[in-house]
């Protein structure tokens, strides 16, 4: 099946009594254990629900097996933590999410776990490798700059030196891209923004091969970041239309870049879709569109002012959902980063990052424009 007809019948499971056409939800906490194959539990990752959308996204990301988590971080950190141990070495490309780059400056000393950030560019991960590397963990396109990683070169490179390569995958989605297919070992995803796509949901994923993902999950269950049943359904429901939401996305952020691109207020924009893009060329041939995550900078222009006049896009955290939002990531998604590193990375104060909705894009634009205006 292509991937329109995966979104929406993969991984159903229909109730044998009443023939209902979606997934009932499963509520219970507590399951009876006697002549069954498993101990089924919440915690285990192994409830009806949670599977439900495990195989749905299996088949989107062309993944053996997966698990559900309760944030897009417990998928990242879970993953990694699987797969490392005190001595251990990570390699990390320097332009990712604030919140992992966080994660790993806080908490990987006490565990005894040494750690290198890298540019994106292929060469320098490998010269970071050393013996006792055991990860390569990449972003692309990255947040919030929208850097392009050449996926199947770091693949390469992971599994040359018997490391694991895991990647995030959240701004492209499993429509956009599929880093398994290049050699990736693990994909994670923070599903809280395109998987779940309403900007109502707090949930992750990892998709890999059968034997990476039953030793993520014995450490996810020590951990306990499971998702619950209810959780489970409304992702599920919001991934029927995924593949739909998302070509929306990719094609209305295209046509606001190429705007933006030739505006005279604006200095810079950041999307791989622009053939002016440093990693168009690699983007082109590992992408299946261009996605709808955007960046870009105001000339001269006060960003606050810009934004408190904007009437349609809504200054907001997170992204991913249907309607478009805008935020400065020195603010709020990179917060954590010292001032720096921010300016060591490239993410000025006037940067601004804008998760392209589904409205239509001449209203976008427009409002875009007004706000230049004033």
């Amino acid at each position: 099946m292509r991937k329109d007809t995966r979104c929406v019948h993969s991984g159903t499971r229909i109730d044998p009594n009443t023939r209902g056409i979606n997934t009932p939800i499963y509520t219970s906490s507590s399951f009876q254990y006697l002549d069954t194959p498993e101990n089924v539990y919440p915690r285990y990752f192994n409830i009806p629900n949670q599977k439900a959308v495990v195989q749905k996204l299996c088949e989107l990301e062309n993944a053996e097996d997966g698990l559900l988590f309760g944030s897009g971080m417990a998928a990242i950190s879970t993953a990694m933590l699987s797969f490392l141990s005190s001595g251990d070495h990570v390699v990390l490309q320097k332009d990712i999410y604030g919140g992992t780059h966080h994660f790993v400056t806080a908490e990987y000393e006490r565990f005894g776990i040494e750690y290198t950030f890298v540019s994106n560019r292929a060469d320098e991960i490998e010269q970071a490798v050393q013996k006792n590397t055991r990860v390569i963990y990449i972003e692309t396109p990255s947040n919030p700059l929208l850097l392009i990683t050449d996926i199947a070169a770091t693949a390469q490179i992971a599994k040359a030196n018997d490391a694991l390569s895991i990647i995030d995958n959240t701004f492209a989605t499993p429509i956009n891209q599929n880093p398994l297919d290049l050699g990736i070992d693990i994909v994670t995803h923070s599903g809280t923004k395109y998987l779940g796509g309403h900007s109502d949901l707090c949930c992750g994923a990892v998709l890999t091969r059968k034997d990476l993902a039953a030793k993520i999950c014995a450490t996810a269950a020590n951990l306990g970041g499971s998702m619950n049943a209810m959780t489970c359904y409304l992702l599920e429901r919001s991934l029927k239309t995924l593949s739909i939401r998302v070509d929306k996305h990719n094609r209305n952020a295209r046509r606001i870049a190429e705007y933006l691109a030739k505006d005279s207020r604006i200095r810079q924009v950041y999307y791989p879709g622009l053939e002016n893009h440093p990693g168009h060329a690699v983007a082109k041939n590992q992408m299946n569109g261009f996605g709808g995550m955007l960046s870009f900078e105001l000339d001269g222009r006060q960003p606050e002012r810009f934004l408190k006049n904007l009437k349609v896009i809504t200054p907001a955290l997170s992204l991913g959902g249907v309607e478009t939002i805008i935020c400065s990531p020195a603010t709020t998604s990179h917060q954590k980063i010292t001032a720096a590193e921010r300016a060591e990375l490239g993410i000025s104060d006037g940067l601004l990052r804008l998760s392209v909705g589904i409205e239509d894009a001449d209203d976008l634009i427009a409002d875009i424009d007004g706000a230049l205006a004033v």
